[in-house]
């Protein structure tokens, strides 16, 4: 089934995560995509699994994570998360933990950054030539530890607590104005499935987790936050996140 010495779990709402994904694996993978439910599959423990998420407050989506489990493995495994430049505490703990507990063997792990989804003007550019660079790097490395003898391909340490931040999700949902042609775009693509089919001008707030998809995807350029708490997110993300992160890795 699986022909590239890579295949990635990918959750990307607004592309930067798949941006940097690809440059870890240059293209050559095959993509079990994480926005959608997923059926349950083996992974081959001849192929390195890149499980790639966004980081959102400082932990990985509890819809990622729930699809996550459809995966099993015996393998290696890499765990990345993407953040906006501010930090991103305790997911890649998380991620890595969730991979173990599919039965993965995670030997390398990575924290990259990517433009903030919310706060554009925040990592804008990012991932950016130097950062891919680094990424491509990274993963040929990957591949070389992967190819060890398996008592040398060691598990990896990664920073965070294992108590895990709380994070009760954004206050605040994409709204749609009066440019929406409901053309029913945002509502066929939403990974949680909060924008109804019937009427995709609205939003269901309490199973929206604000991941940004349908604001980027828009063609009308219709759905946006509340002008407001937008407004205040990214000034309150310039003053605290405006000083340029560098990618971390590890093997």
């Amino acid at each position: 089934m699986y022909t590239t010495p890579w295949i990635t779990a990918l959750f990307s709402p607004t592309g930067g995560t798949a941006a940097v994904a690809r440059g870890i694996t240059g293209g050559n993978d095959a993509v079990v995509d994480l926005s959608v439910p997923v059926a349950p599959q083996v992974i081959p423990s001849d192929r390195v699994l890149l499980a790639a998420a966004p980081v959102f407050g400082g932990r990985i989506p509890a819809l990622t994570l729930e699809r996550l489990t459809a995966l099993q493995g015996n393998g290696p495994a890499v765990a990345l998360v993407v953040y906006g430049n501010r930090a991103y505490e305790d997911a890649l703990l998380e991620w890595k933990t969730a991979l173990e507990a599919r039965g993965f063997r995670v030997i390398a792990a990575a924290a990259c950054i990517a433009q903030h989804s919310i706060a554009p003007a925040v990592a804008a550019g990012r991932p950016d030539d130097a950062d891919l660079a680094l990424a491509a790097q990274f993963g040929g490395q990957v591949l070389e530890k992967a190819a060890l003898p398996l008592e040398a391909q060691t598990s990896v340490s990664v920073p965070g607590n294992p108590d895990y931040k709380p994070f009760p999700g954004m206050p605040v949902h994409p709204q749609a104005d009066h440019r929406c042609v409901r053309c029913g775009l945002c509502a066929a693509r939403c990974p949680a499935g909060a924008i109804p089919t019937g009427d995709p001008s609205t939003t269901v707030a309490d199973r929206c987790i604000t991941c940004m998809r349908c604001v980027t995807i828009c063609p009308a350029h219709a759905r946006a936050l509340p002008t407001q708490a937008a407004e205040a997110t990214a000034q309150r993300l310039a003053q605290i996140a405006g000083q340029p992160r560098q990618p971390e890795f590890y093997l």
